[in-house]
């Protein structure tokens, strides 16, 4: 019976409940030692009638070996791998050291469990514990918790137990405290009915309702210790006490025994019995301990009962006798495959700097990085580093950790450890190295101008010898510059622009495009539309460079120079190899950059599944660069929809400067954002001054502030201020001429039809209508608002009729409810009525965002696990999504689906 947890234990069984009818869910419980939280496990494993379990717990000694938590969690389900996608079964077979290990992107491993777990609940709905996941390796940490923010119609239910603080963003959290005075009393007295009144009051003060105390207390009470009355015992130490009494009451063997198994790794009964044998002990010393209630021994494994148990085993023996006790694991691990453990037993029993030891965890750290365990290979490298002499190779071993955490994520450590690689050595190419790291932890943090400047340092330290990976990074520090201003902007692309790089290097080519939209986009240097399309083709020609980094700059600027269509092929394929290759950590930026070019061709709906799937990634692995500027791309979506709410809380996101005093990385966008919002409500002066802002402020060479320059246009003659608006024009009149862009030229045509006198403003209008893309349906609606108003405006009623309706009939289609409003009031002013439209949005905005992305890619024909690979889900969720889309869609397989129209939908 469990005292004082009904909530708790109505919580697990309705998660229960939802497994058993294939709903997928996950449960953290978290708690200070002895709260109770296995005890719930238990529960919850006594309770899961009809499920199978499989559980793991995690052990302190392990959390430097990468994947070990998982794999002892997995160990059931690892028969249906071969079903897994090539891809994800090939990490998940590295990681475990099944296979040749490869490297690859981390949150691969991720999402070969989510897959393998959907795999095993095929077979019926599964059950997963895991206990103290405080004590996780960190790349299984990363791993399980990337899968289970994504179950959902798998059938298995995932409960995780760990001590307060274990950080799980995204799951459902069940804090456990002490137990009520009531429950309390009872559990003490069901369990030390002989305690005397005294002592019972004294184990209730100490305990504070942590259930584990109240039954170990009475223990420690029961062995004659005298406690002084009215004294506060530490809840902690009185715990540690009781398990420590117990120990001190065993016979020295069982006690060097016990010793053994708390350093032990796995809880391999026979390793920790080789290892005890050269301290006297053989296996019949186990008895004790088991008799005891200290240990649980089976045929294989040898399992504390409580992990403080073993910490307080561990953590009571003198220093020295620990030493020979790692000592003698590190000899009994004697087969290659050990050679990891070997190692880290080793380092621990180093007192000093020792070479032989380094080495051997350089070696360990080395196969982390294969199996993508960054973690694993971070802590390996920077304890060799720590028994290293100070010299080259101690500072090498600092930046390869460095390098191994930058890939982890943590930004902190990513630069203190590179600051003191570059600190140790004088090597040039080692200090280039230490500075990338530096600048890329300065970027995550949105730290821009430090990021610029370390970049830009590197470069110069470098492009003598190696003007290849001096472009590299100078394509880094232009693209932070880009958010800091004109000025830094300029400098990094003559820097850039001067480096002696081969004329025939694809990075050559992406280098030269790169300055030359950066010098366009600032109003400086050569703006032939000439050399920007023989430097297009150039680039494209070579793949844009090659490199994932390069490529994406190559997107970026193509984006800059207008060419939308190439933009969003190159970033598209991009996106494809990203996912193919499990690359999710990198996805963020790339899917940025396809939502941006998605939002710019009108494509909205895939424009929001985009952000909002990047904005999702670059939040959990705290890219907040990334995040502020992705939460301007959706402000801007939220307000072609009119949605104010949304719109204003990601426009607030996308303002949020992480570096004092610099520009937020959103700020362009925001401004944009906000400016359209109030475009489409007839909010004139306050759209006019906000793009006022954006086009005299330091971010007007991003992205909005050209295309941004027909809302300003549009403001300003509503306003009667059609001053305002001439010079703008005239620097979107010169981009249309070195774009050479059909719907550049169309956004030039409309505005310069609203500043046109009368007899001269149709043949604009019509020519602005004529030159618009079909599939930038949006602006082409807007135009023909304009031209239907004017026409209004000029009694020409019949002819604002028809373009009133084909407006109104877009923005309801595209779900822009203030344009559709707005269209709507100019039809009823002319006398018309509203036409009969289909729903807004089209035939998916029944569906939901995640069934939107589903089912457009089943349309083209991708299987489950195909989708599911795409994704980042589980085929069965996959499958899940499929179901409930269907009836909503009026089709009963998905064969029919191609047939559809799946036009775009408002997000």
């Amino acid at each position: 019976m469990l005292y004082g947890r009904s909530d708790e234990i109505s919580v697990i069984d309705r998660l229960l409940a939802d497994c058993r009818t294939g709903r997928s869910g996950c449960l953290l419980i978290t708690g200070e030692p002895g709260m109770g939280k296995t005890a719930l496990l238990e529960y919850a494993a006594s309770a899961a009638d009809g499920l199978r379990v499989v559980r793991g717990t995690a052990i302190e000694s392990e959390a430097h070996l990468p994947f070990a938590g998982l794999h002892l969690l997995l160990r059931p389900a690892l028969d249906r791998t071969d079903a897994l996608p090539a891809p994800q079964a090939r990490a998940l077979r590295g990681a475990f050291g099944l296979a040749p290990a490869e490297p690859g992107d981390r949150m691969l491993v991720g999402l070969a469990v989510l897959s393998l777990l959907a795999e095993f609940a095929d077979g019926g709905p599964v059950l997963c514990l895991v206990d103290d996941a405080q004590w996780l390796d960190r790349a299984s940490a990363e791993a399980l918790l990337f899968a289970a923010r994504r179950l959902d119609a798998e059938g298995t239910a995932l409960i995780i137990t760990a001590r307060t603080g274990f950080e799980a963003p995204g799951l459902a959290h069940l804090p456990l405290t002490g137990i009520d005075a009531p429950a309390a009393a009872g559990l003490l007295a069901e369990h030390a009915a002989t305690l005397s009144p005294a002592d019972r009051y004294r184990v209730l003060a100490a305990a504070q309702g942590n259930p584990l105390a109240l039954l170990e207390l009475p223990v420690a009470l029961a062995t004659g210790r005298p406690v002084a009355t009215g004294q506060d015992l530490p809840m902690t130490d009185a715990v540690r006490a009781a398990f420590l009494d117990r120990v001190r009451r065993l016979p020295e063997p069982s006690r060097n025994l016990l010793l053994v198994a708390a350093a032990e790794d796995t809880g391999d009964r026979d390793v920790v019995l080789r290892a005890a044998a050269p301290l006297g002990c053989r296996p019949t010393d186990l008895v004790p301990a088991e008799t005891a209630g200290l240990l649980q021994v089976d045929s294989r494994t040898v399992r504390f009962r409580h992990p403080l148990v073993r910490s307080a085993v561990y953590q009571a023996a003198p220093v020295s006798l620990r030493l020979v006790v790692h000592t003698a694991l590190a000899e009994a691990l004697h087969r290659p495959e050990d050679a990891d453990r070997r190692a880290w037993h080793h380092a621990v029993v180093a007192t000093g700097p020792d070479e032989q030891v380094a080495a051997e965890l350089e070696g360990t750290a080395r196969r982390a990085v294969e199996r993508s365990g960054y973690a694993a290979a971070a802590a390996a490298y920077e304890r060799a580093a720590q028994l290293t002499e100070s010299g080259p190779d101690r500072a090498r071993r600092l930046v390869l950790a460095a390098e191994a955490i930058a890939e982890e994520g943590d930004i902190d450590r990513m630069a203190e450890l590179a600051r003191h690689g570059a600190a140790s050595t004088d090597d040039p190419a080692l200090t280039v190295r230490a500075i990338r790291v530096r600048a890329a932890a300065a970027f995550h943090h949105g730290l821009l101008r430090t990021a610029c400047r370390s970049l830009t340092e590197a470069a110069e330290l470098t492009r003598a010898d190696d003007p290849a990976l001096a472009a590299r990074m100078m394509l880094d520090a232009v693209h932070a510059a880009w958010y800091l201003g004109k000025d830094e902007i300029a400098d990094t692309a003559d820097r850039l622009d001067a480096l002696p790089l081969p004329p025939d290097d694809p990075l050559t080519h992406v280098a030269r495009l790169l300055t030359w939209t950066v010098r366009s986009a600032i109003g400086r240097g050569d703006r032939n539309h000439g050399t920007l399309a023989r430097r297009i083709a150039a680039a494209a020609r070579t793949g844009f460079g090659g490199p994932h980094d390069t490529i994406l700059v190559g997107a970026t600027s193509l984006q800059a120079a207008g060419q939308d269509t190439e933009a969003h092929r190159v970033a598209g394929e991009l996106l494809a190899r990203c996912r193919d290759r499990g690359w999710i950590g990198r996805t963020p930026p790339v899917l940025a950059c396809v939502a941006r070019t998605s939002t710019f061709l009108g494509r909205h709906t895939d424009a929001w599944d985009e952000a909002t799937e990047a904005l999702g990634i670059a939040q959990e692995f705290g890219h907040r660069q990334w995040t502020a500027e992705i939460s301007g791309v959706l402000a801007y979506l939220a307000a072609v929809t009119g949605d104010e709410r949304r719109c204003h809380a990601f426009a607030d996101d996308a303002l949020a400067a992480p570096e004092p005093g610099a520009v937020p990385p959103g700020m362009s966008w925001a401004h944009w954002a906000l400016a359209l919002l109030d475009l489409g409500h007839a909010r004139w002066e306050s759209a006019r001054t906000r793009l006022a802002v954006l086009h005299t402020g330091p971010v007007s060479h991003q992205l909005p502030g050209l295309r941004s320059v027909p809302d300003l246009v549009e403001a300003a003659v509503r306003l009667g201020r059609p001053a305002d608006a001439r010079e703008p024009l005239a620097r979107l009149t010169a981009w249309a001429h070195d774009a050479a862009q059909p719907w550049i030229d169309a956004h030039v045509q409309r505005c310069r039809a609203l500043l046109a006198p009368e007899r001269d403003a149709a043949e604009l209008y019509r020519a602005a209508l004529r030159l618009h893309p079909d599939d930038r349906r949006f602006e082409r609606a807007r135009t023909a608002l304009l031209y239907g108003e004017w026409l209004r405006r000029t009694r020409r009623k019949s002819e604002a009729r028809t373009q009133l309706r084909d407006a109104f009939e877009t923005f309801r289609r595209l779900g822009a409810t203030p344009w559709e409003e707005r269209a709507r009031a100019e039809l009823d002013a002319t006398g018309g009525t509203v036409p009969g439209a289909e729903a807004a949005g089209g035939v998916l905005s029944v569906l939901t965002s995640q069934e939107r992305k589903i089912v457009r890619l089943a349309a083209r024909g991708l299987s489950n696990r195909d989708i599911a690979a795409q994704l980042f889900l589980s085929p069965r969720t996959v499958g899940h999504h499929l179901y409930k889309a269907f009836p909503k869609l009026g089709v009963t397989a998905r064969t029919e689906l191609a047939a559809l129209a799946l036009t775009d939908a408002a997000p």
